[in-house]
């Protein structure tokens, strides 16, 4: 696979911002790529601090959004004081000399509709937010002053390193941020690259006080001195006019400082040449082996208009016929393979190719790598034939022109990304899509994917005990030694000589993008068929006019999840058979056409071992979610049984199973969108026809009684369950609690009072839990949705305290919260009903999103296909005595009616708490659950609103 970046979600078509001919526009102003489609209105603005800005006028849009892009990233860190950009980051929400109350803007970005956060790389800091419509004055005042005058009291910023220090506990048992590390550590300390970028508080807190730092003092002068308007890129997007958006940024930006500074730069490679001709074997946290195979290349963004990286990862990352992986999986020795530019700045790159090994592939590592060389050798020799580029060409302007809307809020921070890198007039288009075929700037890429430039990442847990190094941040055990040029040749020469060849033509590349005429505005979809075998939904697009179409075809199969061994063999099955359509069906997906075959509920070994196995490698957080679900769900398989059922499964196992996976079945269709009545029909009729209509069919209906349900437990009212366990991965220092509330089951008004106690707890939740305590990084006040059971759940990830001291700090938090309830002001019980109101309002972006509001009801057997209007009409008519009853009966502590399952995960600083918990007897009004299973079968259970497919008329 091709493992390129997507630069933008962004927008292609040639045009000047929509705007009227009266507006101004910055001097030399140029016009901007965009989709043809595209009927936004754009204008760039340079404010007279320098500060650059685009604005998006949408008069289609139900949420305003901004993102503030500022050219400074943890390369900039002060030596020794690492994780200091990332950390002022954190920093800038917390208040501001206009706003001075802690977590202001944050609570007003929750109560009216939205979301905020941000991210620090290695140039770049970035800011965003999302936001009701009518709320983005107040937003981006707010916002704004981030950039102004921010407050950093010495009481928040202790708080916060804590959080930032619970941040990279987070990630230390994280195989991805453990090798990104590894792959930095053996790099020259000269280059930023080499940096540890997160910082925790050794390195903030101990190290700075050692060094006689001060580490707020610190923060304030990287602050005063790195964040300068003229460094600085704002996306604002919103329904106003571009003139309004004009004069609402000039109002509300005008006064960040330019104290002129020079951006940024850091030029020269990170690797040296003691970095190259490496082979570093590495320990991973998880099962499984990966060979990562890496090069200093010139930076694709120094060409792309060419894109000569996007031309030669299409090849080595091929899969079809001929391809690289092609080979290495007929051999039996690669599970996939990814090939694509990574960590790219302007001034240095590394090309990548990353092959996931089979325990087989793991002894003919030196023949893979002799294979892949073999492959270079054969583009470096072959030319650069243009109908590739032709080809690719033609993918990328179909992706760009006709791609899918995305909400706004990853529209703003694409885009502001992009201005950092990018001419004005390619800040949508970005390097998606090359425009000038240069067959030597390709050459110059291949040129450099040489064994005098590589360095070989290998990691397996085979290496345990093998190693001779320790990297300093994660801890990743490792070993480095040479490998000379004349050994890869070696590798080369002695590799199996099998049939490398280049791609053939691509014959799914589209070349009819009409749409289909639709006679009637229809809003939901319609049966349009039924039989004994199938139910055929069809909703034509009447939003979007785009070439797609969405298509759902889910096999109703009892056998498919009737015991964990069936489980594990519907799952074998599924990736079977898409490593079967892989080598044909490839060339779709690289043209547009996606595809999946999944194992669900209801239908359809070695890479599942891994799975399996590396299941205990989930964070604990992770972990309490599946605990929650095995507990609630009537036929849930556990992890264990799973493992243990493929253990002794053979080939001879899934052959006898496979007849009767399908011998009984039912199945249910979704088509949508560019597609007439008639060719959705003709299709479900041809599968049909496949299954059931042949001399001799292993496939018949599904009869009435077989027809498969979705139950959930029902917890007792006035009782607390609490489940404890000791987290799977022994190594995992963090515990997690998850506190699970359950309220009702699908009901229009208890819905949506649910939803907006969530809406107005959620931020105070994250504040006190977070902010305040510092439990941990990880905070959340979430609903929960088990198949139309509702309810509200708190999960919490930490070092600092134990799950059952976790679930007293939730317990006090609600208390808290019930005067906040109690004492709020009816105009702000009104906007938060208005902000849900206007939430659910939301039109959809794109036909996934339709598809999948739609597909859910389906699936679930709800069929509420006007569930929005419902729910909106239930909230015009909601009073704020009526939330705080629904409160007081199934939230507040020690409601009568009050319903609690309390999932403990405890790691290994809380050992001892674990011990204690299953030894002492329960307190008064809970009940320890000793065995998940003795548990779900004692247990009354909600109905399903599934399973009524067989009684259903047209």
């Amino acid at each position: 696979m091709d493992s390129r970046p997507r630069e933008t979600d962004a927008p292609a078509g040639l045009v000047d911002a929509a705007a009227p001919p009266s507006t101004t526009a910055a001097p030399g102003d140029v016009e901007i790529t965009r989709p043809r489609n595209d009927k936004r209105g754009y204008r760039r603005v340079v404010l007279p601090n320098s500060l650059e800005c685009l604005l998006v006028s949408d008069a289609d849009t139900d949420k305003a959004a901004a993102s503030m892009n500022v050219s400074v990233g943890y390369f900039c860190d002060p030596d020794g004081l690492e994780g200091l950009a990332h950390f002022l980051e954190h920093m800038l929400f917390y208040a501001s000399e206009k706003y001075p109350v802690e977590d202001s803007y944050s609570k007003y970005i929750a109560e009216h509709g939205g979301s905020t956060n941000a991210f620090t790389s290695s140039e770049h800091t970035n800011f965003y937010f999302d936001v009701n419509n009518d709320s983005l004055h107040d937003a981006l005042d707010r916002f704004a002053q981030f950039f102004i005058t921010p407050l950093m009291s010495p009481d928040a910023t202790l708080r916060e390193i804590k959080a930032v220090d619970s941040e990279n506990q987070k990630n230390l048992l994280s195989d991805p941020w453990r090798m990104s590390q590894l792959q930095k550590h053996l790099s020259s300390k000269n280059h930023p690259y080499h940096k540890f970028s997160t910082g925790n508080w050794d390195t903030l807190e101990v190290k700075a006080k050692e060094k006689g730092l001060d580490t707020r003092l610190e923060l304030l002068k990287f602050y005063d001195s790195h964040y300068s308007a003229n460094l600085m890129q704002l996306v604002v997007y919103g329904k106003e006019s571009l003139d309004n958006l004009q004069s609402l940024v000039e109002n509300k930006f005008c006064d960040i400082r330019n104290v002129g500074r020079k951006l940024f730069s850091f030029p020269g490679h990170p690797c040296t040449s003691e970095h190259l001709q490496i082979l570093v074997k590495a320990v991973p946290i998880k099962q499984g082996h990966t060979l990562r195979i890496l090069w200093p290349s010139t930076p694709n963004i120094r060409h792309y208009k060419e894109g000569p990286c996007k031309y030669v990862s299409h090849l080595i990352g091929h899969e079809g016929e001929g391809s690289l992986f092609y080979i290495l999986k007929k051999l039996g020795w690669a599970m996939s393979l990814e090939a694509g530019e990574r960590d790219w700045s302007y001034e240095f790159s590394f090309f990548s190719v990353v092959i996931q090994l089979t325990d087989v592939g793991q002894e003919h590592m030196e023949d893979i790598v002799g294979l892949l060389f073999r492959y270079i050798t054969l583009l470096q020799t072959s030319g650069t034939p243009k109908w590739i580029f032709d080809e690719l060409q033609a993918i990328c302007e179909t992706g760009f022109h006709y791609q899918d809307k995305s909400p706004p809020i990853n529209y703003v921070v694409n885009i502001s990304c992009n201005m950092q890198i990018f001419p004005p007039e390619d800040w949508l288009i970005a390097s998606s899509v090359p425009s000038k075929f240069s067959p030597d700037a390709i050459q110059k890429i291949l040129n450099e994917l040489t064994p005098e430039n590589v360095r070989i990442f290998w990691e397996s847990k085979n290496f345990e005990g093998h190693t001779n190094l320790i990297e300093p941040w994660y801890g990743t055990s490792h070993s480095v030694e040479a490998v000379h040029p004349s050994t890869i040749q070696k590798w080369l020469e002695k590799a199996p000589k099998e049939g490398l060849h280049l791609p053939k033509h691509n014959i799914f590349i589209p070349s009819d993008l009409s749409l289909k005429r639709v006679e009637e505005k229809v809003r939901f979809p319609c049966m349009l068929r039924k039989t004994m075998f199938s139910r055929l939904w069809y909703k034509p697009d009447t939003m979007f006019f785009t070439p797609k179409a969405y298509v759902k075809l889910d096999f109703h199969c009892p056998l498919s999840h009737s015991s964990p061994e069936s489980a594990v063999l519907t799952d074998l099955f599924t990736r079977l058979l898409m490593d079967y359509l892989n080598d044909y069906a490839y060339d779709a997906q690289v043209a547009g056409l996606y595809y999946a075959v999944k194992p669900n509920d209801t239908g359809f070994q070695e890479i599942m071992t891994k799975d399996y196995e590396n299941f205990k490698f989930q964070q604990p957080y992770q972990q309490v979610f599946y605990y929650c679900s095995l507990i609630l769900e009537e036929q849930a398989w556990p992890w264990d049984e799973e493992l243990a059922a493929l253990s002794y499964l053979e080939a001879s196992d899934l052959a006898k199973f496979l007849p009767h996976l399908l011998a009984k079945t039912f199945i249910e269709c979704y088509f949508a969108g560019n597609i007439e009545p008639s060719e959705a029909k003709s299709v479900v009729q041809h599968v049909e026809d496949i299954l059931f209509n042949v001399p001799i069919s292993v496939c018949k209906p599904l009869s009435p009684s077989q027809h498969l349900a979705k139950r959930i437990v029902k917890l007792e009212k006035g009782l607390r369950y609490y489940y404890p366990a000791m987290c799977l991965n022994h190594q995992e220092e963090n515990s997690a609690l998850l506190h699970y509330i359950q309220t009702h089951q699908d009901n229009v008004k208890q819905n949506v009072l649910l939803q907006l106690l969530v809406l107005v707890g959620k931020q105070p939740a994250f504040h006190q839990l977070r902010s305040v305590e510092q439990l941990g990084y990880i905070a959340l006040l979430r609903q929960r949705n088990d198949s139309g059971v509702r309810g509200l759940q708190f999960i919490i990830q930490s070092t600092v305290k134990d799950p059952w001291n976790l679930d007293a700090r939730v317990e006090a938090f609600l208390k808290m919260f019930e005067a906040t309830l109690y004492e709020m002001p009816d105009a702000e019980f009104k906007s938060n009903v208005n902000t849900l109101i206007d939430m659910k309002l939301e039109k959809y972006k794109n036909i996934r999103e339709e598809s999948a509001f739609f597909w859910g009801e389906i699936s679930e057997g709800t069929l509420k296909f006007d569930r929005k209007e419902a729910e909106v009409a239930a909230l015009r008519d909601l009073r704020k005595e009526e939330l705080i009853e629904f409160f007081d009966n199934h939230v507040k502590v020690n409601a009568p009616q009050k319903k609690i399952l309390s999932i403990q995960v405890y790691g290994g600083l809380h050992s001892a708490e674990y011990q204690k918990i299953v030894h002492d007897a329960p307190p008064p009004q809970s009940c320890a659950i000793t065995n998940i299973y003795s548990f779900r079968r004692s247990r009354p259970l909600y109905g399903s609103f599934r399973g009524g497919v067989g009684q259903m008329k047209l």
